[in-house]
């Protein structure tokens, strides 16, 4: 066969050399110098490495985090949770369950005996973010069985800085009519109440009047009432100032009748975010500070 055939190659494989006397006697004195403790100044070295590895083992996490930082991410993760929720009508039972926790991981942060209610910061305007109450979410219900129907955005008024036992909250819806007012402001129906202070977290509402106001009709309506291409009369004017002005208002306490109250639990509260709970007709509501109202 071609393989057998082939000769084989014949190679000279000789044994390495000794190293010569010289470079055996360097090199066992260098092995000797290494087997030998170190200097003192790379123990140091050493051990002080190993030293700054161990604490930053044993540091804490905690210790990276300030409490204000804790704070701010706490609320974050609450606004995060409601949104896409409108405002709390399309919520499902999860979607709502995971609001609750995050409620209350933020609670915990206003929890427990200190200083009585801060009015100053409680002072100003508030606008809803989120509701579970279902005196509110029947607003939103309506709104989507009436298409013509607009609520737009939700207000807490509180008018207190200058108190140190209560003052007023006035509740402020915005709303509107389709091709009748302007959209999601083209009116305000604002319900009154008086509050008084009874502990840190307590207070307790009486109601006081129901009021529509802020009309604010479309240019639609405006040009059917007093056309533009036309001089408008005194009558016109009259009426469009008439609605411009217009306020009605219905008490709800008086001498011959007394609104029931409703204790209102304000479970947190700092420069930006209000958290409160009805205790008399339920649900949470969850309250970011907005613009003062004109």
């Amino acid at each position: 066969m071609a393989l057998a055939a082939a000769p084989l190659l014949r190679l000279s494989i000789s044994p390495p050399s000794p190293p010569p006397p010289a470079a055996t006697a360097s090199f066992l004195a260098c092995t000797s110098r290494i087997s030998m403790s170190p200097p003192s100044s790379v123990r140091l070295r050493h051990e002080g490495r190993h030293q700054g590895l161990a604490a930053a083992a044993t540091a804490s996490p905690a210790t990276s985090s300030s409490p204000a930082a804790d704070t701010e991410r706490r609320k974050h993760e609450l606004l995060r949770a409601v949104q896409e929720t409108g405002r709390g009508s399309t919520a499902k039972p999860d979607q709502r369950a995971a609001i609750e926790e995050a409620i209350v991981c933020v609670e915990e942060l206003g929890a427990g005996e200190g200083s009585p209610l801060d009015l100053a910061a409680l002072d100003g305007t508030w606008r809803l973010c989120y509701t579970s109450a279902s005196d509110v979410l029947v607003l939103f219900e309506a709104a989507e069985r009436l298409p013509l129907l607009q609520v737009g955005q939700i207000y807490q008024k509180f008018e207190c800085k200058d108190r140190s036992d209560g003052g007023v909250v006035r509740n402020v819806v915005r709303w509107s009519i389709e091709s009748l007012l302007e959209e999601q402001d083209g009116a305000t129906l604002m319900v009154s109440a008086k509050f008084a202070v009874l502990s840190k977290h307590n207070i307790f509402l009486q109601f006081e009047e129901v009021a529509v106001q802020n009309i604010k009709i479309s240019e639609q309506l405006q040009g059917l009432i007093a056309p533009a291409i036309l001089p408008r009369s005194f009558l016109s004017l009259q009426i469009l100032q008439f609605i411009k002005t217009f306020r009605a208002q219905v008490p709800v306490n008086g001498p011959e009748r007394r609104s029931p109250g409703g204790l209102y639990y304000l479970s947190y509260l700092d420069r930006d975010m209000l958290l409160g709970r009805s205790v008399s007709g339920g649900g949470v509501f969850i309250f970011t500070r907005a613009q003062p109202l004109l």
